[in-house]
């Protein structure tokens, strides 16, 4: 403490300053005040420029307060402290941390807990380098235990996503504060780790040394919000009825968002009816539920109240009123909010931004979205997630690749959001490699205890095709949701492990994990894929009969599958007929593809004139007729079909196949020849199919064409390719080693055959995922037992 040798008149005249500078509210009186000060002779005196410095930096006049603090000569402890504080809040974290530098190397003083308090805030803008080195710096001094430093690491560390810092800090707090578990609550919803913050919430609750306060429960009511937990949520609703916090106004305002995203639409509405005079976050609120609820008019029309009441809307607002839950013929009134965020110039605003990119992403309109983001001014991570997952969503896996790169370059730390969007996307590309570095990286950032991300990371192992990875990934996570068993069970059915699949099912029943449509669908895909007919009706009937489910029209196309894979064509008709609904074209594609294998050609007129009437434009249905009748050796009838086909100008998808070698990703199509090393991949086909014809494979061509020579029907097939990625995966990778492709189509009969073929006399295991399941090849055999 520096002591003052200063006079009644002046001490008096002090304290009057000092009251004149806490009565002003604007920058124009305090200047004023400034200048009185000034002409009294009090520009030199400490205690008025820090509190001159002070009410400076809280009417974000802050180079005025860094320009007078310059001109001091001997500033203490305390002023140094308001200035870091001032320019940490006024959005100047580098002049903060400069200052720091500045009392730490050029003055004698020696920063305390509040000191580094204000700095680790202003880090929080920074860099991930700088927060951790000022950590190490207070661990140095001494101030690692301390509560107020330690709730301002914490909220730093979850600022820049790393939550498990975060949750070091708090772990090595000997006795936190209610504001500190509160930090730590509200850090976790905000990253997304749901689950960990409502224990950590239940940790704080039953601890009983620690009391929570309405804070406490503003912070974790969005978890079960998120988590759709209507029964956690109901909970706090009754603990908060309890200690009397329920008529809090921000209470009941989160508590409308939990009803809201938990389809509690009527309970939601009650609660909004209660607050006497709802504020524009109640508003908000209530626009935000109408919306996620699909009740886009309802949420408009109090977006029209609200202008009516002459309130002045924000960009909460906005976000709430954008169709992001239900955007499906909305598109129109998207694009006004979108011109009324422009005329406003809330369009700036990034979370405004993002709701839009978000809903443009929904509605396929992904060039509109693209054109968001590039406009944005200030993209969050909020921000690419958004573009991240539109382009995933859209099927345009290698733009959600490169943006998550370009995250990655601009380095930007992704949360469980982003990593699994792009999870999802490995996923669709079954890019293997790409999945494992994301794996990787996931594990530096912590981020493999969240539900989503362990999921993501299931259901990716399982669709590029590492069902034991997956299944390992499975066991290793504690609490397991629905979704996390609907993956590994939906991984079990692509790749045709039917009794795997089944099994998990009765251990998630034991489990006590209500199954949804979902469950229902990955379970009797498993059975279609792997002949369970039996156990397969068995699963239909309990989940109409036993859970009161009412079937979608992928749970009839499923079960007409099955039927019509195991032969029961007939069953499968008379299935169709006795349905309480319309047959989809999904219902009557299944049974045309039961048709064609096992080449009933009088039933699969008649599926073909359902699909034609329900789906004209689809050519895949054409294909499989015109198949169906080449097969059976009636070329008349297959030429017509492909008349038709000609006529209407209907384009068939082009089959590519997918095979990464050394991480990186190659891509074939059919009769192939723009590879570098094209010469030597057909080299290699033409060696193989030597090699094979001697071991007595013969080539496949009913479905060819008949208006063509048998040797250019030969030619037709033999570039399918799936032949030329695997010819070159033999060429460009060690003996012994697995390969693994990726086609977008169904595998036709003669590259089944071939890559069985293949399996054997290369001595390698063959992994393909095709449009519809995984076939592993070793030693001439295919996991599916020719039945796909």
């Amino acid at each position: 403490m520096i002591c003052r040798n200063i006079t009644t008149s002046a001490l008096h005249s002090r304290n009057f300053f000092l009251n004149l500078i806490n009565k002003a509210t604007t920058f124009s009186l305090l200047t004023q005040t400034h200048a009185q000060i000034i002409l009294n002779g009090l520009h030199n005196d400490l205690a008025t420029v820090t509190k001159l410095t002070q009410k400076l930096s809280d009417l974000n006049a802050i180079d005025h307060a860094t320009l007078l603090c310059s001109n001091f000569t001997n500033p203490d402890l305390f002023l140094y402290n308001v200035l870091i504080r001032g320019l940490s809040n006024n959005k100047q974290p580098h002049k903060a941390l400069s200052l720091y530098l500045e009392l730490r190397k050029k003055t004698t003083l020696l920063p305390d807990n509040f000191t580094y308090a204000y700095v680790v805030a202003a880090s929080s803008c920074l860099s991930e380098k700088v927060g951790i080195l000022i950590h190490a710096h207070l661990i140095v001094d001494g101030y690692g235990p301390d509560l107020f430093v330690g709730s301002a690491l914490v909220d730093m560390y979850f600022k820049i996503s790393n939550a498990g810092y975060a949750r070091k800090v708090f772990d090595g707090i000997p006795e936190p504060d209610t504001v500190l578990w509160n930090t730590v609550i509200s850090g976790l919803v905000r990253n997304c780790f749901f689950e960990e913050s409502l224990r950590v919430f239940k940790d704080m609750v039953e601890g009983g040394g620690m009391r929570f306060d309405s804070t406490t429960l503003t912070a974790v009511l969005p978890a079960p919000a998120e988590l759709q937990e209507l029964r956690v949520g109901m909970m706090l609703h009754c603990l908060a009825v309890k200690v009397g916090f329920h008529h809090h106004e921000y209470i009941l305002t989160g508590l409308i968002s939990l009803y809201s995203k938990c389809g509690e639409i009527s309970v939601a509405k009650w609660l909004f009816e209660q607050i006497g005079w709802p504020d524009l976050i109640s508003y908000n609120a209530m626009i935000s539920g109408f919306s996620c609820n699909g009740k886009t008019e309802c949420s408009l029309r109090l977006f029209k109240e609200l202008l009516v009441l002459g309130q002045r809307v924000n960009s909460s607002t906005m976000v709430g009123l954008i169709p992001v839950f239900s955007p499906f013929g909305w598109l129109d009134v998207t694009h006004s909010i979108h011109c009324f965020c422009m005329k406003t110039g809330m369009v700036s605003n990034t979370s405004v931004s993002t709701a839009l990119t978000t809903v443009y992403s929904r509605l396929c309109e992904i060039e509109s979205a693209r054109q968001l983001f590039d406009d944005s001014p200030e993209k969050s991570l909020a921000s690419w997630n958004a573009m991240v997952s539109g382009y995933a969503q859209n099927g345009q896996t290698e733009m959600a690749i490169s943006l998550f790169r370009e995250m990655q370059e601009f380095e930007i730390r992704p949360n469980p959001v982003t990593i699994t969007s792009i999870l999802s996307a490995c996923a669709q590309l079954g890019a293997l490699s790409l999945g494992k570095w994301v794996h990787n990286l996931l594990n530096k950032e912590s981020f493999e205890s969240n539900i989503y991300v362990s999921t993501a990371l299931i259901d990716m192992y399982a669709k590029c095709g590492s069902i034991a990875e997956a299944r390992q990934l499975f066991d290793s996570v504690q609490e397991k949701n629905v979704v996390t068993w609907n993956a590994m069970i939906s991984g079990y059915g692509l790749h045709g492990h039917g009794r795997e699949a089944l099994n998990l099912f009765t251990k998630m029943a034991e489990s006590r994990i209500l199954p949804t449509g979902v469950t229902f669908l990955s379970v009797l895909c498993a059975c279609s894929h792997s002949g369970l007919v039996r156990e397969g009706e068995e699963i239909f009937y309990s989940m109409v009969h036993d859970h009161g489910y009412e079937p979608l029209a992928e749970h009839y196309a499923c079960m007409v599958d099955l039927l019509g894979r195991a032969g029961k064509l007939d069953e499968a008709l008379e299935f169709i007929n006795k349905m309480p609904v319309l047959p989809s074209s999904a219902v009557w594609g299944a049974l045309l593809g039961a048709c064609m294998i096992h080449k009933d050609k009088n039933m699969a007129q008649l599926a073909s004139n359902k699909l034609f009437e329900l789906d004209p434009e689809n050519v895949g249905y054409y294909v499989l007729l015109s198949n169906l009748y080449s097969a059976d050796r009636n070329y008349p009838q297959a030429a017509s079909v492909r008349q038709v086909v000609k006529r209407r100008n209907l384009e068939k998808t082009p089959g590519c196949t997918l095979i990464e070698i050394n991480e990186t990703p190659y891509v074939f199509t059919s009769n192939d020849r723009s590879h570098p090393q094209r010469e030597a991949i057909y080299s290699k086909l033409e060696k193989l199919m030597g090699e094979m014809r001697e071991a007595g494979f013969q080539i496949e061509t009913v479905t060819a064409f008949h208006d063509v020579e048998e040797e250019e029907k030969e030619l037709m097939v033999k570039v399918h390719s799936e032949k030329l990625a695997i010819a070159f995966g033999l060429i460009a990778s060690e003996p012994g080693t697995e390969i693994r492709i990726i086609k977008n189509l169904r595998v036709c009969l003669d590259c089944h055959n071939f890559t069985k073929f293949i399996s054997k006399i290369s001595e390698r295991v063959i992994v393909v995922r095709d449009a519809n399941r995984f076939h592993h090849f070793k030693d001439g055999v295919c996991s599916c037992g020719d039945y796909w």
